[in-house]
């Protein structure tokens, strides 16, 4: 494992392959996909990158049937995630901070954010498809330093 490991993080591709995810997503430890993937060679094309841990999101469900699941937990360089699409639904089903939880990853929202809440990171990497609803694409690095996520947000344009 590098000394500073970085994780990937993705969401909203609605089918759409950026070719700068190859270049972006080079060298990283993992790769999230926080759903609404639209399709599934999205997944395979991360997977040849790096790991890949994906979420089902509202616009994949039913097509998806059960090869995606509706939430995950995973851990990643020390750090224990958990993802989902919608994160209002998250959280009427989990209090990720009494859960130990380092980060919780969720998409949908097309709008990126970074936000700590008693010391976890609630991350939303923005949509990394074609643009949509008059919003800008991107995605999130998270490098970890000292046991901690250092997340950013990358403009894809």
């Amino acid at each position: 494992m590098p000394e500073h490991p970085v994780i990937g993080v993705v969401s909203d591709t609605h089918g759409y392959y950026d070719p700068a995810l190859d270049r972006l997503l080079a060298g990283v430890v993992h790769i999230v996909h926080a759903g609404d993937v639209g399709t599934l060679d999205i997944l395979e094309r991360l997977s040849r990158l790096a790991p890949l841990t994906a979420v089902a999101g509202n616009v994949d469900l039913p097509s998806f049937g059960d090869s995606l699941p509706w939430e995950t937990e995973v851990e990643i360089a020390g750090l224990r995630l958990i993802v989902c699409h919608i994160g209002h639904s998250l959280m009427g089903r989990h209090d990720p901070v009494a859960e130990g939880y380092d980060i919780v990853i969720s998409g949908h929202s097309h709008r990126a954010a970074i936000e700590w809440r008693d010391g976890v990171l609630f991350l939303n990497p923005g949509s990394a498809g074609r643009a949509r609803f008059g919003k800008g694409r991107s995605l999130a690095l998270v490098e970890v330093r000292g046991g901690g996520p250092e997340p950013r947000i990358v403009d894809l344009g």
